[in-house]
């Protein structure tokens, strides 16, 4: 994966912060010239938090779309489109952080069940778990935040999925890690 430099980190998250005002306000929005990578298909996730507390998180997992694209579509969702919460209404924009996760495409984890956690490294994988007709995600960081190892990882991305804990055990339920490059405000605009 090309990672994105620090300064395109930035400008991802300023483009992630002003699509964010754009859908919330109504007000127009000029998009900078963004170098190359921002053309490339990648996936993303955008986080929003307030005070610490999360507000929307919706992002692509697979790249289906330019990064630039994907960055504004991925907002606009987390802020109006997460089935968790409320639309975030513009009162609260100046207390929300916003948090943009650049991924790698992800990659079927091809071991037997028991040898999951072993291949599986907190902090530096994210997870999908796909089975019965269902699928759950969770970012890299989402563990680190929580404290949990590399089983209770597992179990929680399976809950997320509406699956039970441990079905990672089972052949049946398919595994997939990614990576994810972070970038995040350190508070509200």
């Amino acid at each position: 994966m090309e990672l994105l430099t620090p300064a395109e980190g930035e400008l991802a998250l300023s483009h992630a912060r002003h699509v964010l005002y754009e859908h919330i306000t109504r007000e127009s929005y000029t998009e900078p010239d963004f170098s190359t990578i921002f053309s490339k298909k990648r996936g993303v996730f955008v986080t929003l938090t307030k005070h610490g507390d999360l507000r929307g998180c919706i992002g692509f997992p697979h790249a289906v779309m330019p990064l630039r694209d994907a960055i504004r579509e991925a907002a606009c969702s987390a802020a109006t489109g997460d089935p968790r919460f409320p639309p975030v209404a513009p009162k609260e924009l100046p207390d929300i952080s916003v948090e943009v996760t650049v991924l790698t495409e992800p990659e079927l984890l091809e071991v037997v069940p028991t040898d999951r956690p072993a291949a599986i490294t907190v902090g530096k994988h994210g997870l999908i778990v796909r089975g019965y007709g269902r699928s759950g995600l969770l970012l890299p960081q989402v563990p680190v935040e929580w404290g949990w190892n590399v089983t209770e990882f597992l179990d929680h991305t399976c809950m997320k999925a509406g699956l039970p804990r441990g079905c990672w055990l089972e052949q049946a339920v398919q595994i997939f890690t990614f990576e994810g490059q972070i970038f995040s405000e350190k508070g509200g605009s």
